[in-house]
């Protein structure tokens, strides 16, 4: 357990952040290691910040697809892995993806995240042209972005899924640690899944990767998944808390406390200001929202639509039916905290932006200048540390 940390060790480093300098590693466990409300407050305000100089007051919202919970693969923590007998299977037609994409879609959401478990339909012979067709239809259909998460899939099938319109790669590590990676995916290649992202992100394809919270890592293995993911060419980094799962080899794990997700979200924001950070809502459901934005998250993700069959990732069924994980309530909630939905121009813009700077990361074109969303860092006013607010 750590020791909650003075906000005068602290303040320096978050200032630091403000200032647009990168933090070392040593500092980012610094923050990371915050568990104390009135010591991560401070944290929240900066990254808050952040985000406002990067996107104003806009936030995405990301329309969730679980096409499919049958996966060929073992992980610890997931309930739909393979040996998981109370894990609930289905495969949804590409007729049902589609009509569940376009209602999505008409609801307000700006990407449609169209994610299965490494399906054995697919990957028992390495036949991934129905994959491709369904993108392909979700696009058509919807004309928005597509956000890909089919697990790892070879070179030439995400080369396939960028030329019928595919914008993002989504694949995550889990943790940037081999020892505790491999006791989360068992038998599963480290390197070969950090080269899917590479391969991804080579072919223009947006990439994110994810870190999972409270499976026994600690501050120091948390710290180096940062570090990694900002090395990496990303447009999204997400953090999560691992809710345990029946039928699961961790389902005996005691459930971790928010503050640590919270902190982490704050300092991925702290680290690459200008990326896509999701609050998702398939930890805490619509209850958790408003405080995974106010740590400077501005993508809103999983939602999913009620009365379709579909299925959540870490809470398979938390406020679906009750139609909590929507748009419409999702645009009242960020209303209700001053904010707003951003528009499709608004995620365009920040895509090509994104796409500029992976490509000038890859050393494939020059950098081109950026147009911010709000105000440019550049033109920041001189920027002095949030104070430290009185504990209630």
């Amino acid at each position: 357990m750590t020791t909650p940390l003075r906000y005068a060790e602290t303040a320096p480093i978050i200032a630091r952040a403000l200032a647009g300098e990168a933090l070392t590693a040593a500092e980012i466990a610094s923050l990371l290691a915050i568990d104390d409300p009135a010591d991560a407050a401070p944290l929240y305000a900066a990254a808050a910040e952040l985000r406002r100089r990067h996107f104003g007051d806009g936030i995405f919202l990301y329309g969730f697809v679980y096409f499919s919970t049958w996966c060929r693969n073992d992980c610890t923590f997931c309930l739909y892995r393979r040996a998981n007998a109370e894990s609930p299977r289905y495969r949804k037609s590409l007729d049902e993806t589609v009509a569940v994409s376009v209602g999505l879609a008409e609801s307000g959401a700006h990407l449609i995240d169209l994610t299965m478990g490494e399906d054995p339909l697919y990957f028992a012979h390495g036949e991934f042209d129905a994959l491709v067709e369904l993108v392909d239809a979700v696009k058509t259909a919807t004309g928005l972005p597509v956000m890909v998460s089919p697990g790892v899939v070879p070179r030439d099938v995400l080369a396939a899924l960028a030329d019928v319109g595919a914008e993002w790669y989504a694949c995550y590590q889990e943790v940037h640690d081999r020892a505790v990676y491999a006791r989360l995916r068992t038998g599963q290649d480290y390197d070969v899944r950090a080269q899917a992202r590479a391969d991804a992100a080579d072919l223009g394809l947006l990439v994110e990767d994810g870190m999972l919270l409270g499976v026994g890592e600690a501050i120091a293995q948390r710290a180096a998944t940062v570090a990694a993911m900002r090395e990496q060419r990303l447009g999204q980094v997400r953090a999560m808390t691992f809710v345990p799962q029946r039928g699961t080899p961790l389902a005996h794990l005691t459930p971790a406390g928010r503050i640590g997700e919270l902190v982490t979200i704050a300092v991925l924001r702290l680290t690459m200001p200008d990326r896509l950070i999701p609050a998702s809502l398939d930890v805490d459901g619509i209850a958790g929202l408003e405080s995974r934005i106010a740590a400077g998250a501005n993508v809103v993700t999983s939602l999913v639509p009620p009365d379709t069959g579909l299925a959540g990732v870490s809470q398979s069924e938390l406020d679906i039916d009750e139609g909590l994980r929507t748009a419409p309530v999702v645009t009242q909630r960020l209303e209700a905290a001053g904010l707003r939905v951003a528009t499709a121009a608004e995620y365009a813009a920040w895509a090509a932006r994104a796409r500029e700077r992976a490509a000038a990361a890859a050393g494939l074109t020059p950098a081109a200048p950026t147009p911010a969303a709000s105000a440019p860092l550049a033109q920041t006013p001189e920027v002095q540390t949030p104070a430290r607010p009185t504990p209630v």
